[in-house]
């Protein structure tokens, strides 16, 4: 019997800096930071603190300057590109303020297709992306594509498909930063909901205080530094 992972998500004194006109600007630097499987973590701060450079990292779409980065307890830092797409691929699920839905394809094909591209079969597939679907209240809307879908709709299908390959830890960038706020309450209720019954650990950057309080803990970006809000 394998042991209880103890984290999806570790961030090991992780730094990051770009160099501008010969200058080093530091974003952030020994930032470390550790979630659970089941836990939701909000990432808060102000705009240009580093919050999505971050997500970046954690997301290996971005190497840090310095640091490491474990996911599920492998240190990923030294990885190739191409074990680190595998593990973005089957690991990790990201969630965008703007969906990126695909606009040729239905709602239920935006969901099956990254299960597809992954191996599972086409069946197996298109019951994940149903069920998925049926879970955030979307039961009629499977056959709409992206257009014919209001904007709390579209990132509906945009959490059902960042979940659909069952990813151990979910990233997501201000999520429903382009809603308006009741829609966003709807959405963001679900989709913790949804977090929550699938038991992944998942980091949501936000502006928004009130919906991060509804999460297991809050952690602030300001000047270049990771605090715990009110731990």
């Amino acid at each position: 019997m394998k042991a209880p992972m103890e984290t999806v998500l570790e961030l090991r004194d992780v730094a990051r800096a770009f160099a501008q006109g010969g200058i080093k600007l530091d974003i952030f630097k020994h930032v470390s930071m550790a979630v659970r499987p089941g836990e939701i973590v909000a990432l808060v701060g102000q705009s240009g603190a580093g919050k999505s450079s971050l997500l970046h990292i954690a997301g290996l779409l971005e190497a840090p300057t310095a640091g490491e980065v474990f996911i599920a307890g492998r240190n990923c830092s030294t990885l190739d590109d191409l074990s680190r797409t595998r593990i973005r691929r089957l690991g990790i699920g990201f969630v965008y303020q703007f969906h990126h839905l695909l606009p040729e394809f239905s709602a239920l094909e935006n969901v099956i297709l990254p299960q597809l591209i992954a191996g599972a079969a086409k069946k197996a597939a298109a019951e994940r992306a149903t069920a998925l679907l049926q879970r955030l209240g979307l039961d009629s809307r499977l056959g709409h594509r992206p257009a014919e879908l209001s904007g709390g709709e579209q990132q509906r299908v945009a959490i059902a498909r960042a979940l659909a390959n069952r990813p151990l830890l979910l990233l997501a960038d201000e999520p429903t930063g382009n809603l308006d706020p009741r829609t966003a309450g709807h959405v963001h209720a679900e989709f913790l909901r949804l977090i929550q019954e699938e038991g992944l650990g998942a980091v949501i950057a936000t502006h928004n205080l009130e919906l991060a309080q509804r999460m297991h803990r809050i952690l602030h970006l300001d000047k270049g530094q990771l605090v715990e809000v009110g731990g």
